[in-house]
C-alpha cells in the first residue's frame, strides 16, 4: 500500500504490538499537541460494557474485530486526535484504509523480550492466554508485515516513552506541513 498523505484531518494514529507503547506515547503525544487522547480499547470497554478480555471470552475475537472496526471508524470522523489502537486493530484491511485516509500513521515496534517482559503477569490480554513467551512469538511472526503500511515507524526497545514521542513529533510534524493545502 503506498505511503500516501492522509486527508487534512491532523489525526496522528499509532499502531503496533501489544506492550510497544502506544497508551504511554500517546498520552504524551496528546499533551504536547493539545490534541484529544482517544483509546480505541477504552472506547470498545465502554461501549460493551465490558472488559476486553470479557468480550474475547463471551462473543469471540471475530465479534470484537467488528466493534473495533466500527468504533475506529467513529473515531476517525473527528481531527486533531491522537488515536492509541489496539494490537490487532491493524488486521482488517478496511481498517488499515480509514486510517491511512484519516491521518499520519505512526508504528511501534519492540523486540520479543522486551513486549514479553512488558507483558510478564498481565491477565487482561486474551491472546496471550497460556504460555505468554509464546504466544507473544508466535503473534510477532504472523504480524511481522502487519504494521508496515504506517508513514514512520518507531522501535521503542531501548527509547524511553519521550524520545518515542520526539522521534514520532518529528515525523508528524513534516508529514502534515506536506499535506497542508
Amino acid at each position: 500500500m503506498p505511503k500516501t498523505g492522509p486527508a487534512n484531518s491532523g489525526n496522528l494514529i499509532l499502531i503496533g504490538m501489544m506492550a510497544t507503547g502506544k497508551s504511554s506515547v500517546g498520552a504524551m503525544l496528546a499533551e504536547q499537541l493539545g490534541y484529544e487522547l482517544v483509546d480505541l480499547d477504552h472506547v470498545i470497554i465502554r461501549k460493551e460494557g465490558r472488559n476486553v478480555s470479557d468480550i474475547f471470552a463471551e462473543e469471540g475475537e471475530a465479534y470484537f474485530r467488528a466493534v473495533e472496526t466500527e468504533v475506529l471508524g467513529q473515531t476517525l470522523q473527528g481531527s486533531r486526535k491522537v488515536i492509541s489502537t489496539g494490537g490487532g486493530a491493524v488486521l482488517a484491511p478496511a481498517n488499515r484504509e480509514m486510517m491511512m485516509e484519516n491521518g499520519i500513521v505512526a508504528a511501534l515496534s519492540a523486540t520479543a523480550e522486551v513486549i514479553i517482559s512488558r507483558v510478564a503477569g498481565d491477565n487482561n490480554r486474551p491472546l496471550l492466554a497460556g504460555n505468554t513467551e509464546e504466544r507473544v512469538r508466535r503473534i510477532l511472526e504472523e504480524r511481522k508485515d502487519a504494521y508496515s503500511f504506517a508513514h514512520c515507524t518507531v522501535d521503542t526497545t531501548d527509547l524511553t516513552a519521550a524520545q518515542v514521542c520526539h522521534h514520532i513529533l518529528m515525523h508528524y510534524r513534516v508529514l502534515a506541513f506536506k499535506h497542508v493545502g
